[in-house]
């Protein structure tokens, strides 16, 4: 009977002994974790002050150049604006000019003759316009003709272009018509749309056009012969059948007025001012475009360097936490302490002790190799090791390591959970660090004597977990990036200063969320 007190006390002193030794290995791999840190950034620094810092410098001295060209190039391409728009467009209606419709005349006929299609032109002459100017004033007769230019340019398509040619004459092209009547149609159109009552200050008109109709190829291939011939027939219209159109085969050869040039003499070509302005405008249109392309390029460089600060901010903000993870009094320590001042009765310490030990001692170590495993472009992330899990047991393994700790303070831990199963998708070694840190953090905060509380719901297909009367503590920077790598979330609250925090940490559930029970307390 004498015998066992003595062979306990003898088992005590060798688990002490070998926890002593134990310990003595943790300071050690602990040491060396600080020192391998220390290295890193220590490199880390070195990287940024030399090849980064210059990279940087060269994007942003890029970027800064390429803002100053874009200022430069954008203050030309107003200035280029202002004059291509004054020759190419109209003061009074900003309809394109003769020049300007040349130009996409001669595309349209290009175009036309590679693909075997038509096109059309069309003169229109307003009516009786000289009388209207004459008697009620050059003011509005410049309204009449903003009027005549709004409803011609909202009657044709996008595609094609209404011209100012001069005075009351107005120049359509259509840029595809499939048959010369269609050009008919849409000229009845638009003598239909000016027809339509107007109101022009204190005025009320009713305004006519004759419209005279061109088509390529049937009447010429190109742009001086189609206008002189869509002129000829505009005049044929203005006789004959005013307020109508008419198309140019239907002109007699000897029909032409004395107004209008002869087929023989038609309008004068493109001048050189002209072509020049063209050549100018195509200029500004390329230097617009390279300028656009190196502002594009800019940016990608500034959207590539941005990307890697955010990847160096987490890699840094990682390994931030793993240096606070790490100057943590260690779990595995104080837990066996523990342990070994409970009551005699205990089973022998040992094995136990040396079990957790190098339980927890395996997941710090690989918590650790995180950021020296990854890649250069996933630092800072977590390599998990998934399947389907039934949370309970986690929770009952990080109770099992918490309980002896807190029995210490005299500590109450009250527990509540579903029963039957519920499985999440999750790395078991995580998921149980996750518990045990919010665990521990809620014993380090809760006074001696106090009461720890951590209950388990299931709501809309995820799982939540709650530890009460803990407060912001070291390990839960460990927490959340676990939680979120598990596609989780962490919220915490508090009802006050001294009144302790709520941590709820929210898991999805594996698959369909399975039938459970209420609520029921859990056996201390």
């Amino acid at each position: 009977m004498s015998e066992d007190p003595i062979r306990r006390d003898a088992a005590v002193a060798n688990a002490e002994q070998e926890l002593a030794r134990l310990t003595e290995r943790v300071e050690a791999m602990r040491s060396e974790l600080f020192r391998l840190l220390q290295e890193v950034v220590r490199a880390e620094r070195r990287l940024h002050t030399s090849d980064a810092t210059r990279i940087l410098e060269a994007n942003e001295h890029l970027v800064v150049t390429a803002l100053g060209a874009q200022t430069d190039a954008e203050a030309a391409t107003r200035a280029l604006d202002d004059v291509s728009r004054s020759a190419a467009l109209d003061p009074l209606t900003q309809l394109p000019l003769r020049v300007l419709l040349l130009d996409r005349l001669a595309a349209a006929i290009t175009g036309a003759r590679r693909h075997g299609t038509r096109l059309a032109l069309l003169f229109l002459d307003l009516d009786n316009f000289k009388p209207i100017n004459d008697t009620l004033g050059h003011a509005v007769g410049d309204e009449i003709l903003k009027l005549v230019a709004q409803r011609l340019t909202a009657s044709i398509r996008e595609a094609d272009t209404v011209s100012r040619h001069g005075g009351d004459e107005f120049v359509i092209l259509l840029t595809e018509v499939s048959q010369p009547s269609d050009a008919g149609l849409i000229a009845d159109k638009l003598l239909e749309t000016l027809g339509a009552p107007s109101q022009v200050g204190d005025h009320g008109l009713s305004l006519a056009a004759s419209i005279g109709i061109s088509i390529y190829p049937d009447d010429g291939e190109d742009a001086d012969s189609l206008i002189a011939r869509a002129d000829a027939a505009m005049y044929y219209a203005k006789r004959h059948r005013p307020g109508r159109f008419a198309f140019h085969g239907e002109v007699p050869a000897d029909a032409h007025s004395p107004a209008s040039p002869p087929l023989a003499a038609p309008r004068p070509r493109v001048t050189d001012d002209e072509q020049t302005m063209f050549g100018q405008m195509r200029r500004h249109a390329q230097l617009r475009e390279a300028n656009e392309q190196l502002v594009l390029a800019a940016i990608s460089a500034r959207k590539l360097r941005d990307a890697a600060e955010r990847a160096r901010r987490r890699q840094a903000e990682f390994m931030d936490m793993m240096a606070d993870e790490l100057s943590n009094p260690l779990a595995p320590i104080r837990i066996p302490t523990a342990k070994l001042g409970r009551a005699r009765t205990d089973e022998p310490l040992l094995p136990r002790v040396q079990a957790v030990v190098e339980e927890q001692a395996v997941r710090m170590s690989r918590l650790v190799d995180e950021p020296r495993e990854g890649s250069p472009f996933g630092a800072g992330t977590l390599r998990l090791e998934c399947r389907r899990v039934d949370i309970a047991g986690i929770i009952d393994e990080a109770m099992d390591a918490c309980r002896p700790l807190m029995a210490t303070r005299l500590q109450q831990l009250k527990a509540a959970r579903p029963t039957g199963v519920l499985e999440v998708h999750g790395d078991p070694t995580y998921l149980v660090q996750i518990v045990l840190n919010l665990l521990d953090n809620a014993s380090r905060w809760t006074p001696d004597g106090g009461e720890i509380a951590l209950s388990v719901v299931v709501a809309d297909n995820t799982v939540l977990i709650t530890v009460s009367d803990g407060r912001i503590g070291i390990g839960l920077t460990v927490v959340q990036a676990l939680v979120e790598a598990h596609g989780g979330s962490v919220a915490e609250s508090s009802a006050g200063r001294g009144l302790g925090s709520q941590f709820v940490v929210t898991l999805p559930l594996a698959g369909p969320s399975p039938v459970v029970g209420s609520g029921l307390p859990v056996a201390e």
